[in-house]
């Protein structure tokens, strides 16, 4: 019995438009970028595919995200040699495919395919909550939490936060890392080193969660 899922003739097409375009750019093609590739009418068509791609185990889909595609198995040994994609390698059974977040352009989505740097394979296993992309840590301000200037920090896209918990906020032009505080009065953003100020939110300012920390990588693993 063999453990590569019989795939029909479109179906490895889209995969192996899948794992060309993450060796090439570093991160999956959107639905529309499919459908444009390859002639579909829409973007719905796409979709169709790709859902039987994930039931048949050759890729998962991550709600969310346009670029929600994960490649699966030997799947994720099928790219290119020229592959822009860098591979940790640590002990587990499974590997995640997560895009590397540099400088977000105000307004504009933080998974946008103009602010990922490139991706890189993790292994699952070192996450309790799996996440979704990685964003590189600026600056001091969460060292006390052991957060440092240049790591990556694993996050979970979601808006669904609790008090005293790390995540990753937008203010207005800029995206920040800080400990979440709801008071009566108000959002304050909480570092995590007594040299940095608290951020207060005040009522009208734009302001919105774009994710929770749950999991942190030493850059330097990843050299």
């Amino acid at each position: 019995m063999t453990d590569s899922p019989k795939l029909t003739a479109r179906q490895q097409e889209i995969l192996e438009l899948i794992q060309n375009t993450i060796a090439n750019t570093g991160a999956p093609p959107t639905r529309a970028e499919i459908s444009n590739i390859l002639g579909f009418k829409s973007a719905n068509a796409a979709e169709e595919h790709l859902k039987a791609l994930a039931r048949k185990g050759a890729i998962e889909l991550v709600s969310g995200t346009s670029r929600g595609i994960r490649l699966k198995g030997n799947n994720r040994n099928s790219q290119r040699a020229n592959s822009d994609l860098f591979s940790l390698s640590l002990p587990g059974l499974g590997q995640l495919c997560l895009p590397l977040v540099g400088r977000v352009a105000a307004g504009s989505p933080i998974l946008a395919q103009e602010h990922v740097d490139r991706s890189y394979q993790i292994e699952s296993s070192l996450f309790s909550t799996q996440p979704d992309y990685l964003l590189r840590v600026r600056g001091m301000s969460m060292r006390d939490a052991g957060i440092m200037d240049g790591d990556l920090l694993a996050v979970k896209s979601t808006k669904e936060v609790r008090n005293g918990q790390i995540v990753v906020a937008r203010l207005g032009d800029e995206v920040t890392v800080k400990r979440l505080n709801k008071t009566a009065s108000g959002i304050e953003l909480l570092p995590e080193n007594p040299d940095y100020p608290t951020i207060r939110v005040h009522p009208g300012e734009p302001f919105d969660i774009e994710g929770l920390a749950v999991g942190l990588i030493r850059n330097s693993a990843l050299m």
